[in-house]
C-alpha cells in the first residue's frame, strides 16, 4: 500500500465552498479509482479553516492515476483560489 496525507489550509470563509468539493473528489475517488482504497476527509472545529487528508492506494501508479484523473484536474481548478497552503506527504509502505 502507498499512503498519501495531505493538510490543506483554507483561506478564511472558504470553507463553506472548498469541503464539499472535497468530498465529492474523494467519493469520486473512491468509485471511479480501483487502486483507491481510504480516502478519509477530517475537520476540527478547533481548526477551522484545516483540512487533513489520508489516502491510501494499492501503490504510487495508482495515486499517479489519481492525480491525472478527471474529478481530481475539476477539483483542483475549481479549488485552486480557496486554499491558503498545502502540505503533501507519501508513505511508501504501509505496516499492517
Amino acid at each position: 500500500m502507498f499512503a498519501v496525507v495531505v493538510t490543506f489550509q483554507i483561506v478564511p470563509g472558504q470553507m463553506p465552498a472548498f469541503l464539499p468539493l472535497m468530498l465529492a473528489n474523494a467519493r469520486a475517488s473512491l468509485t471511479a479509482e480501483d487502486g483507491c482504497h481510504q480516502f478519509d476527509v477530517a475537520t476540527d472545529p478547533e481548526r477551522p479553516d484545516e483540512v487533513f487528508l489520508y489516502e491510501l492506494y494499492t501503490d504510487k501508479a495508482a495515486f499517479d492515476a489519481h492525480l491525472d484523473s478527471p474529478h481530481f484536474a475539476e477539483f483542483n481548478a475549481g479549488t485552486a483560489a480557496m486554499i491558503a497552503g498545502k502540505t503533501v506527504a507519501t508513505y511508501a509502505q504501509v505496516q499492517q
